[in-house]
């Protein structure tokens, strides 16, 4: 039985700078340890975090994400955060003395590939539709039309565009 659901630990993988990442607050909980020890153990290996694998929030993207979430959920939180990637995130399980933190660490590192091949087949999938749209040129219009209104959903900024964070 998992630690911590990977249903719960992809809800918290965001997009960031064009990267998926967790932030370090949600790192923590999941890992059952406090936000300071989690960052206190970063401090002491900081060898182990190079720039791609641990970056912290410009002071815009730390007011972009608060403002996305209404009630607060920092805990008081004054600092902007840090990001993780994948590696950063397994990186900071081996870096803490937490029996739950090195397991949980597996399913963090699940979640991060279940999202992957979920991005994969999206693309899989917008190939099909296009091939689709290609054979089905001049048969019935309103078949063309729901192929054309796939594609429009399917497009990263879809119907609603807005400068966000997370997915």
């Amino acid at each position: 039985m998992p630690v911590v659901p990977v249903e719960l630990i992809e809800r918290r993988i965001l997009l960031i700078r064009g990267k998926k990442m967790m932030l370090s607050m949600d790192l923590a909980e999941i890992y059952g340890v406090e936000h300071r020890v989690l960052m206190q153990a970063v401090k002491r290996n900081m060898s182990r975090f190079p720039g791609d694998f641990m970056f912290q929030l410009s002071v815009e993207e730390f007011a972009n994400l608060k403002s996305q979430i209404v009630t607060s959920s920092w805990g008081g939180i004054r600092k902007a955060p840090h990001a993780f990637t994948e590696h950063g995130a397994l990186m900071v399980a081996s870096v803490l003395n937490s029996e739950k933190a090195v397991e949980t660490g597996v399913f963090v590192i699940r979640a991060f590939v279940r999202l992957r091949e979920m991005i994969a087949s999206h693309k899989e999938l917008a190939e099909k539709l296009g091939e689709l749209e290609k054979r089905l040129e001049g048969h019935d219009a309103s078949i063309t039309e729901i192929v054309k209104l796939l594609q429009y959903l399917m497009q990263p900024d879809g119907p609603m565009k807005k400068n966000r964070i997370g997915f």
